[in-house]
């Protein structure tokens, strides 16, 4: 008894360290930074996601109101121009505003300030936000939470053939379920609302070019456990392919959360402009 709780606890700490991992990571999580204006320190957070109905709202605090912001953006893959506009001082914050799009439209944007004599522009690079539909927290949570128990019961399942216990045919089923529930129904219905279509990885094509790494590691994941679940089944000595697909399905959680995922290439579509 004691020995099954050790080996729950050490599952449950691997799958909420990469779950952890995955959703703090990846072109979605919030850029931060600070920097130094004349003798100003500013603190930003630049959102990359957005999923309301209207613009999306970047703001920076500066409530001293001796900074001023210029805002450039446009179009990810298009052959937009740069549009410049300068941003609002609001309340003691710096604000500009996205022109809302279509879900998996992506802008991107940037940001200089100044003070009247030193000027810094935030990051190197554009930031590149991600419009998306909102998803019911009844579809949401419930992904959520099967999906992070597919991980748990996939991790103790390996350790379960690495401790050379009878249980792994039984946690093997259940992973098994918990990714048909969580990835391949609960998944695509996410999709749906966030953007428009219940499956965006391989093989479709369309605008979403590259096919969405998210729907893609999903099918990867079930396969490998599928035929793990197939093998043990037959042939309860081949324990082995629960390990292999524990590995396969750790591995996907170290794939930062929504890289590659779905986007319009304007350059490959007709949309108008911004």
């Amino acid at each position: 008894m004691a020995r099954n709780i050790i080996l729950w606890v050490a599952a449950f700490f691997i799958t909420l360290g990469s779950a952890y991992y995955q959703r703090t990571t990846g072109p979605t999580y919030p850029i931060k930074g600070k920097v130094k204006v004349g003798s100003e320190l500013i603190s930003y957070k630049l959102i990359r996601t957005y999923e309301g109905a209207d613009n999306a709202e970047i703001s920076i605090n500066e409530p001293t109101g001796t900074i001023q912001g210029l805002f450039s953006f446009k179009r990810f893959k298009s052959h937009d121009q740069w549009t410049e506009m300068p941003m609002l001082n609001m309340g003691g914050k710096l604000v500009a505003y996205v022109p809302h799009q279509p879900p998996a439209g992506k802008v991107e944007y940037m940001i200089t300030l100044t003070d009247g004599i030193n000027s810094v522009q935030l990051t190197e690079e554009p930031v590149i936000i991600r419009f998306k539909g909102q998803v019911p927290i009844l579809v949401l949570l419930p992904h959520i939470l099967i999906m992070f128990l597919a991980m748990l019961f996939s991790t103790r399942a390996g350790i379960e053939v690495i401790a050379k216990g009878d249980r792994v045919f039984r946690l093997t089923l259940l992973t098994t379920l918990f990714l048909v529930v969580g990835g391949l129904i609960l998944g695509p219905v996410m999709q749906k609302y966030a953007f428009g279509a219940y499956w965006t990885g391989w093989p479709m094509k369309g605008i979403f070019k590259f096919g969405d790494m998210t729907d893609n590691k999903t099918l990867v994941a079930f396969i490998f456990w599928a035929i793990a679940l197939v093998q043990i089944w037959r042939k309860p000595e081949k324990k082995w392919w629960a390990v292999l697909a524990a590995v396969v399905l750790f591995l996907v959680y170290m794939i930062p959360h929504s890289i590659m995922g779905s986007e319009i290439d304007h350059t490959a579509v007709t949309t108008g402009a911004l």
